[in-house]
């Protein structure tokens, strides 16, 4: 007889997860039927910045930033090296982490600002009817379009990360937020209020989004918060000019504002006794909202970061360079909490609880070599609200990047329709008579930041030029890059023969992962379905390419 060690385990989980359902539904098991205590399961906490990329922890090293909180968690847990999101936008990237999937087969549950179809049953569902009490604050999954009524029948009425638990706003009280751009949200103390109101003797699972530090930022708001320009590091694909700087430092403002709310919840979690009995996951959905980051397939659009800490179970003090993707969440969490998924549909993503468990896993063994990215729609950017389509594979050393359309604008079309009269067109590059950039009038896959502003008004000055068309130029089909040499994303090494082997490998890696999980632009039948879909936020009016 041959014994199967991975069996043996998953039915062990699969015991004590039944062992546990059983005990919260009638109560106590009698004695002389079991003289055990079922494990109890541990609680969860999972922390989501918005739009901040790898580089900008204080533990990665960021010479501007300081993330105590985060730094933490990486120091007593685990330090993930590699971890990517599933798309560099918001809503997909979250809709691949909720449901174990790829964002592209979720259909318009996977896309921005469209519909959120029941039958994309998140995993935190799947922790609510084991006996989970299920919180949250701040922003969720999203932005996407709930059930509104009746007639959404087929759409989900409730935010796929939980009911909300964000009443709770700064008043007049002694610790208002520093900025006009940060959230009036108490995310500690809504947290607090689930934690002694909401979640009783259960175990919990509390989602903290927090809206920072996403767009918009005051703009200076780093000088009343003691920063200083000098200490700023500049990546390579923004001029390196006092502007730049300001954009940058005031970023970092809203980054520490929200690792300041997470280290409240650390602390009380310690005061309370809860916090080695918990898991704790701190990431983020995309890198930061700059020219060039969010929105791109590239190491600052894509590349973010990740710590998980639970010394009861995981190993601690350790760096792991695997390759880890969202759609790997759902089942690492659901594992953890040995909860078997009984109403999602199949996940494409792998539990990576092995390596958190694991004590003969070695950081420099990869068992994890890709990890996959997509984006489609971002915003409201081009002729017929169509999107941007790529498709990428990271491996440790590289990105592959698949541009499906490059014919169209990376960026978003470099002119548009006026908003309040649709038979006028805006000034190519959205550049008035005066050489000012129109608010929100060319390349709007970016968002309106000072450091658009200063690109696209400056594109013309020869030290400014090449940075204007890094973020705003067409591409071509294929791209690769070294990411460990050039995090940048800058030296684009498709063309150079001495890569053939290294771009063949990853664009086979990439079209296999992309029949298996029947992406649709790759199997079709409708290869086009994605910029088919409703946009339920904002639309803009663009001339026809």
């Amino acid at each position: 007889m041959v014994y199967n060690c991975a069996n043996s385990k998953a039915s062990l989980r699969i015991y004590l997860n039944l062992l546990f359902l059983l005990t919260l539904q009638y109560g106590c098991l009698d004695s002389d039927t079991s003289t055990d205590t079922p494990t109890k399961p541990p609680n969860i906490l999972f922390v989501i910045s918005d739009d901040q990329s790898y580089f900008h922890t204080s533990f990665a090293g960021s010479s501007f930033v300081k993330t105590p909180g985060f730094d933490r968690i990486a120091r007593e847990g685990i330090y993930f090296t590699n971890c990517y999101a599933g798309s560099p936008g918001c809503a997909p990237s979250r809709s691949a982490l909720i449901t174990g999937r790829h964002h592209w087969q979720n259909e318009q549950s996977g896309q921005h600002a469209s519909s959120w179809l029941k039958k994309y049953v998140p995993f935190i569902d799947e922790l609510e009817v084991a006996g989970y009490q299920i919180g949250r604050t701040g922003k969720g999954v999203g932005p996407f379009q709930y059930a509104r009524n009746e007639k959404d029948s087929l759409w989900r009425k409730n935010n796929a990360a939980g009911i909300t638990h964000s009443k709770i706003q700064f008043g007049n009280g002694s610790e208002l937020p520093p900025t006009t751009g940060i959230s009036k949200l108490d995310y500690f103390a809504n947290f607090k209020y689930f934690m002694d109101d909401v979640k009783k003797d259960k175990p919990f699972f509390f989602w903290f989004g927090g809206y920072e530090p996403h767009r918009v930022f005051e703009k200076g708001s780093w000088k009343k918060m003691g920063k200083k320009l000098s200490d700023v590091d500049v990546p390579d694909f923004l001029p390196d000019t006092q502007e730049i700087r300001s954009d940058l430092l005031d970023y970092a403002v809203e980054i520490e504002w929200f690792d300041k709310q997470f280290v409240k919840m650390l602390n009380y979690l310690e005061a309370t006794g809860e916090l080695d009995n918990t898991i704790i996951i701190v990431t983020s959905d995309n890198g930061m909202a700059f020219p060039r980051a969010k929105a791109n397939s590239y190491e600052y659009g894509a590349h973010v970061p990740l710590a998980i800490r639970y010394p009861k179970n995981f190993k601690t003090g350790e760096t792991v360079h695997d390759l880890i993707g969202f759609k790997d969440f759902a089942p690492t969490i659901l594992e953890a909490a040995q909860v078997r998924p009984k109403k999602m549909l199949a996940m494409t993503g792998k539990s990576f609880l092995e390596i958190l468990e694991s004590k003969k896993h070695e950081p420099t063994e990869l068992t994890r070599r890709y990890s996959y990215v997509g984006r489609e729609r971002h915003s409201s950017s081009r002729y017929a609200n169509w999107g941007y389509p790529q498709r990428a594979i990271f491996s440790k050393d590289y990105v592959f990047i698949w541009n499906l359309k490059p014919d169209r604008w990376p960026a978003g079309a470099p002119q548009k329709y006026h908003s309040n009269d649709t038979t006028r067109i805006l000034p190519k590059y959205g550049i008035d008579s005066q050489g000012k950039y129109i608010p929100d009038a060319a390349f709007t896959d970016i968002d309106d930041c000072p450091s658009k502003t200063y690109l696209i008004e400056n594109y013309k000055n020869d030290s400014i030029a090449h940075y204007f068309r890094l973020a705003h130029d067409k591409r071509p089909e294929f791209e690769l890059y070294d990411v460990t040499n050039d995090p940048s994303c800058l030296t684009d090494l498709y063309e150079n023969p001495n890569y053939k082997k290294t771009r063949e490998q990853l664009w086979v890696s990439l079209q296999g992962e992309l029949l298996n999980s029947r992406d649709p632009r790759m199997v079709g039948p409708e290869k086009e379905i994605f910029d088919t879909y409703k946009r339920y936020s904002r639309i803009r009016k663009f001339p026809k390419p």
